[in-house]
């Protein structure tokens, strides 16, 4: 075991994380959803445990060739991930609704969200590491000539750190503030409509269509640039949680894009199955608070990938067991 990154001495992993996740995007959307089609919940759990199989295949890969510690960091990563990543679906589903989306097109634009995903994620997660190795306070000094302090403080870190610990509080008091929005008016919709002429009517799947020989965008166009800054404004909380949990990119970026490749068919589980997840706001505010202060105190005490991944398994279960033992007013009276 060692705390270089694993595609430093195993390239290959990185063509076989490429490969698999090129041939899986090719087979979802390419073959299996090349028509559009409503996603029932069978199919939904079919996809949902392939997805979760490759993610954890691939963390057997990573056992296998960096040990233990390597694995339960990537664990860790996947399951953040994927936690806070139910969260950003229960937008998603307020964005639906709000646009009056047929559930035939939901796949297609859940599935340019998740492109668009794959590439700003690289773009966060790459270019903090760079950031983060650059920022440790005693390198600094030492750049001007000065002696560095006993412990060696990130400034990036500790500042992510603090931006964590308010966004869990936050998020434990925020309530349902995004059921009454605007989404016409969010950056995603406006943008669209700066550019393109938007007909009032879905066509069918298209982003584009021909009326009156003028080329104008569609509404479903406007809903995957909604759902593309959504993702982007959440990426803020998620991206900095996973530098907690390791300083390898290639761990954070796999990990990460395990987990968001099986948001889709989580997303039409979670909007059947809603009521199971009532109570999860609150596991995840008390998740970024606890991977805030774990950055924090970092430099003094360092609490193992283990440990955090049996915090978070933890609190996400008795989340889930909360909301089905004490629904919302809301549910109750459903």
């Amino acid at each position: 075991m060692n705390d270089h990154p694993i595609f430093s001495e195993h390239p290959w992993l990185i063509v076989t994380f490429a490969v698999a996740v090129l041939i899986m995007l090719i087979l979802d959307l390419g073959i299996f959803n090349k028509k559009s089609h409503s996603i029932s919940n069978k199919e939904a759990i079919i996809w949902s445990t392939v997805w979760i199989s490759l993610a954890m295949v691939f963390s057997g890969l990573v056992y296998n060739l960096a040990g233990s510690t390597k694995f339960f960091e990537f664990q860790s990563a996947y399951w953040v991930e994927k936690a806070l990543s139910v969260d950003n679906l229960f937008v998603f589903i307020l964005v639906f609704k709000f646009f009056d989306v047929p559930n035939e097109n939901k796949h297609k634009v859940l599935f340019w969200g998740i492109i668009g995903a794959l590439v700003l994620r690289a773009i966060f997660i790459f270019s903090g590491a760079f950031l983060i190795e650059l920022t440790y306070l005693n390198k600094l000094l030492n750049m001007v000539g000065m002696e560095g302090f006993k412990y060696n403080i990130n400034i990036i870190m500790t500042l992510f750190g603090l931006f964590l610990v308010y966004a869990g509080i936050k998020s434990w008091s925020a309530g349902d503030e995004d059921d009454d929005e605007d989404y016409n008016d969010t950056r995603g919709a406006r943008l669209i409509r700066k550019f393109f002429n938007v007909t009032d009517k879905y066509h069918g799947d298209k982003f584009f269509t021909m009326e009156n020989g003028v080329k104008m965008a569609t509404p479903l166009l406007v809903v995957v640039a909604v759902i593309e800054f959504t993702d982007l404004l959440f990426a803020v909380d998620s991206i900095p949680a996973i530098f907690a949990i390791s300083n390898d990119p290639f761990i954070l970026y796999t990990s990460n894009i395990f987990a968001i490749l099986g948001l889709r068919a989580l997303f039409f589980l979670l909007d059947n199955f809603i009521h199971l997840f009532s109570k999860l706001s609150y596991g995840l505010a008390f998740i970024l608070s606890f991977i805030g202060i774990k950055m924090i105190i970092s430099p003094f005490y360092h609490i193992d990938s283990v440990y955090s991944l049996m915090v978070i398994g933890g609190v996400l279960v008795l989340s889930v067991i909360a909301s089905i033992y004490w629904p919302s007013a809301q549910e109750e009276k459903e």
